[in-house]
């Protein structure tokens, strides 16, 4: 009798979780374990509990030749961004939009959003069709509002704390003494946060979020950066597949397509996740490959130039 290999479950989403997980308790909780803030009542950072000026102390720079400031602040300012600034390029070329995918709060709210909403509706979005005889009911959309009020509200609250100092701004909100100011900002920031979770959180990540854009600028301009390819000499066995890897896309993308296709692609891999479920009894395995790219006229942002050299080489 043929023994039957049995195949390791795929952890790669459990990995995900773990550090999306971490990260976001990280963001909510930085202001007030003092790890990053700005206060504004003292108008400086705060880094690990100790104030960062840049050591630009009012006193000290009045009584400081100009030569003596602007050094201070190559030192503590613009040398530190010279350094940040290219690292987080290199990240972005070589590996995409990693950030968004393994770490960003934001980009785990999308996720957990398209979860419930495709639990209550079959589609993971409000601008997708519903699918037949999936409306959900009032009592779940009620939830699922209140849901993205929730997260709107401490999105809104985390934010105050990294300008307030955090724990006599909760204490004045449990006690009902929070200042007009505060109060404004809640409310107007949290009915901002909750309008973009309800319609247009994955719409955000394309095309309002910066950093996401630059880090798939970099990305784009590296032809051998990673990123999902496709295994085309074996589509024939996507012929029963119901598009479970489009279908797992939060940001959906056509995943099995060419890089410039998938712009704003966040290496989140449940794409890669979802074909390897579909996949799993298939000896050959998933179909779809997170790997590093190969140079070609899809793997780069305008490939004009490479473009006219292949059609002149047709020509001949």
């Amino acid at each position: 009798m043929q023994a039957t290999t049995v195949k390791p479950k795929d952890r790669l989403q459990d990995k995900r979780l773990i550090t999306r997980a971490a990260f976001f308790a990280l963001f909510l909780l930085a202001p007030a374990l003092n790890i990053f803030r700005y206060d504004l009542t003292q108008t400086h950072f705060v880094l690990f509990g100790f104030p960062l000026s840049f050591n630009l102390n009012l006193d000290w720079v009045v009584n400081s030749t100009p030569n003596a400031v602007a050094g201070q602040i190559l030192i503590w300012f613009i040398l530190p961004l010279l350094i940040l600034v290219p690292l987080v390029l290199w990240v972005a070329w070589k590996w995409g939009r990693i950030y968004c995918g393994w770490l960003c709060p934001h980009f785990s709210v999308v996720e957990t959003i398209n979860h419930l909403m495709t639990r209550i509706t079959g589609r993971p979005t409000l601008w997708e069709a519903l699918k037949k005889g999936k409306h959900g009911k009032a009592l779940h959309w009620a939830g699922l509002v209140i849901v993205c009020s929730l997260i709107g509200f401490s999105w809104a609250m985390a934010m105050l704390s990294y300008l307030l100092p955090p724990l006599p701004l909760y204490q004045d909100l449990l006690t009902g003494n929070l200042a007009f100011h505060p109060t404004l900002f809640l409310g107007v920031a949290t009915t901002v946060f909750t309008l973009d979770f309800l319609f247009a959180r994955h719409l955000f990540c394309k095309y309002g979020c910066a950093f996401g854009v630059v880090q798939s600028i970099a990305w784009m301009a590296n032809g051998r950066g990673r990123l999902v390819t496709f295994d085309t000499k074996r589509a024939a066995a996507c012929r029963d597949c119901t598009k479970a890897c489009d279908e797992a896309c939060p940001m959906r993308l056509p995943t099995r397509s060419h890089k410039r296709a998938k712009f704003s692609c966040t290496q989140c891999l449940q794409c890669v996740s979802a074909c390897r479920e579909v996949q799993k009894n298939n000896p050959e395995g998933s179909l779809l490959h997170w790997e590093p790219g190969t140079p070609s006229r899809q793997t780069v942002l305008i490939p004009i130039r490479q473009l006219d050299s292949e059609k002149a080489h047709g020509a001949r």
